[in-house]
């Protein structure tokens, strides 16, 4: 009741409304009362915790959108592989968070966090003054001004990382594989995860770990054996290696935040990027989504929603271009005019999980690191191919009140040291401050 008190209270009022909310499930308060009844000390942590999804991300309750008006009536048939874990464990899901339309891989040039279907989301730490970050938007402006515990974002390149830098929040984006896709509006099957957007560290564990489990629908997906929630209860510093790449310490906040580190025990390798390009990336995204989105149009859409395929969807925002599609469909235009053959588009696929790989790799086995140290989603995009896990924290805040995180990026798998590291730091840093406005 606490945190739909704050929704109706900022969302509805004009002059507070950050845009965040799309829908709120129908049968939150009877689902809470529900776990009232069964609290029990073997629950699962995550246990009564209302949890906000990316409105991408299926739900039976709730209509899935993706922020797109071409979606606006799906209402899948079947909650998506990680909603049945979160389900299964007891978290309540209290609604669906606005994004970047189509995960932001729709208009070029338009806004981060707009869709047609929920608006411009606002930053709660600058309303109309700072970015919120895309593509999961609203699941980090939705944590941030406390609407729920936590929500659940995807990224392909940057979409949780970066909303969980520009709000203050702990972001992390798994390795592909560590949480099931399935049920989620995809852009990449090479590329895509979900993953949790907290206030700490803890939450996160508790969230990643709620979500985890073998899914076959999924071929990516593993059966994850590690309790992360476990894996930070001893946490530590001292010792670990962590690579810093000089050109980033430049920015004042970046450097001051090395030497707390280093004061902590850390062990700090300084060194110099080699310059690796990542040809034809949006190449991948663009076949990857010719090919993804019709088997989600569908497998996983209700049976009023009659598109078959992208070009389909094209037409039907073409007819009413003002509502639809405002700021243009340019991405995915750009996604029908590629015609890279399969033979071709192998081949980059290759080469950018190379050179993604090689970017970290190289200084990790070189220097011997636990992981490397980055400044919200500067290095999203080589994480992504090299499908490297990212996991971003808070780290201060410029002159202007604007939020900015440390990011740890690490070897495939090592979500349990990444979540080790950014506890020990948070332990001994709590640097995270709740947006002033939204404080009450």
């Amino acid at each position: 009741m606490f945190f739909l008190k704050r929704i109706y209270k900022y969302e509805l009022n004009p002059e507070k409304t950050l845009n965040t909310i799309i829908a709120l499930n129908p049968n939150v308060l009877n689902e809470a009362r529900e776990c009232d009844k069964n609290k029990s000390s073997k629950n699962n942590p995550i246990f009564g915790m209302p949890i906000l999804l990316k409105d991408n991300i299926d739900t039976k309750a709730m209509k899935t959108t993706a922020g797109a008006v071409a979606l606006i009536d799906n209402t899948p048939s079947e909650d998506a592989f990680i909603v049945q874990r979160l389900k299964e464990n007891g978290a309540l899901i209290i609604g669906k968070a606005n994004l970047s339309e189509w995960a932001y891989f729709f208009c070029n040039g338009c806004p981060v966090g707009y869709s047609a279907v929920g608006g411009q989301t606002l930053n709660p730490y600058g309303s109309m003054i700072f970015e919120t970050g895309g593509s999961s938007a609203g699941s980090g402006t939705g944590v941030a001004a406390n609407y729920a515990v936590a929500a659940v974002g995807t990224e392909t390149a940057g979409s949780i990382i970066s909303p969980s830098s520009q709000n203050s929040l702990v972001g992390l984006k798994p390795t592909v594989g560590v949480l099931s896709r399935s049920g989620i509006v995809p852009i990449s099957h090479t590329l895509d995860t979900p993953g949790p957007m907290t206030k700490n560290v803890i939450d996160n564990a508790i969230l990643l770990d709620a979500m985890k489990g073998k899914d076959n629908e999924d071929a990516a997906s593993i059966a994850v054996s590690t309790n992360y929630i476990n894996e930070i209860k001893n946490t530590t510093l001292k010792g670990k290696r962590l690579g810093v790449m000089k050109s980033l310490l430049s920015d004042s906040i970046y450097a001051t935040t090395v030497k707390k580190l280093q004061k902590e025990g850390a062990i700090i390798i300084e060194y110099n990027p080699e310059e690796i390009d990542l040809p034809n990336f949006l190449t991948l995204l663009n076949l990857d989504m010719k090919e993804d989105l019709p088997v989600y149009l569908k497998m996983n859409t209700s049976e009023n929603i009659k598109f078959k395929n992208l070009e389909e969807i094209m037409t039907f925002n073409a007819t009413d271009s003002l509502n639809r599609m405002p700021y243009d469909q340019g991405i995915f235009d750009g996604i029908i005019a590629d015609t890279t053959s399969e033979e071709d588009f192998q081949k980059i696929k290759e080469t950018l999980k190379i050179n993604g790989t090689e970017f970290f790799q190289k200084p990790m086995k070189e220097h011997n690191l636990d992981a490397i140290l980055s400044i919200n989603n500067y290095h999203s995009a080589y994480a992504a191919v090299a499908l490297y896990p990212c996991l971003t924290i808070p780290m201060g805040y410029k002159n202007t009140g604007e939020p900015l995180g440390l990011t740890f990026i690490g070897a495939p798998f090592q979500e349990a040291k990444l979540l080790q590291l950014a506890r020990a730091f948070e332990i001994k840093n709590p640097v995270r401050k709740s947006p002033s406005e939204y404080k009450e």
